[in-house]
């Protein structure tokens, strides 16, 4: 149990750290777009503001996804679990995460081969007119699917936790 325990705090401290920081990603995207607003008004338009903005918008969903599940702030359907007791929750949730497991471990899975085929024919580009190289944003993806993968696990252990009726200490 030490271990489970060992794995949580590093995880959910590695996550909390990376979801503070990317928590500031929205101003970055609106920077963005603030800048393709002014320069289809005052100057010629920039080609890369729209793909940008989307690539920024994929680092900030995927990077902040475990942080968001660490805080609880997924959506979840409380019609009943909200009035369950700590117990029955976390015997729902150590099922249900194992489908999130799965689910990740396929994304994860597709997402390196993916990756790896960018790096191994020279650089797979995007088709629009500002071409940019794709494997940033791919790694990127990655690693937030392996984080949030990582943090999926991280909320099975504590389930499994407070079934045995041990404390969870969130030492973020």
């Amino acid at each position: 149990m030490k271990a489970l325990r060992t794995f949580i705090r590093f995880v959910d401290r590695v996550n909390y750290r990376i979801g503070r920081v990317t928590m500031y990603g929205i101003f970055v995207m609106m920077a963005i777009l603030l800048w393709s607003s002014i320069s289809k008004t005052f100057f010629n338009p920039s080609l890369w503001t729209l793909e940008m903005a989307q690539f920024a918008m994929v680092a900030y969903y995927i990077l902040g996804g475990p942080y968001s599940i660490q805080m609880g702030s997924n959506v979840r359907m409380d019609l009943l679990y909200g009035g369950w007791s700590t117990r029955r929750k976390a015997a729902v949730d150590t099922i249900t995460v194992m489908f999130l497991i799965f689910y990740l471990g396929v994304l994860l899975w597709g997402g390196i081969d993916s990756t790896a085929y960018s790096f191994k024919y020279g650089g797979e580009r995007s088709p629009t007119a500002w071409r940019p190289y794709l494997w940033p944003i791919k790694v990127i993806m990655c690693t937030g699917i392996a984080l949030m993968l990582l943090q999926a696990l991280s909320e099975l252990f504590k389930d499994i936790l407070r079934l045995r009726g041990e404390e969870i200490d969130n030492a973020v």
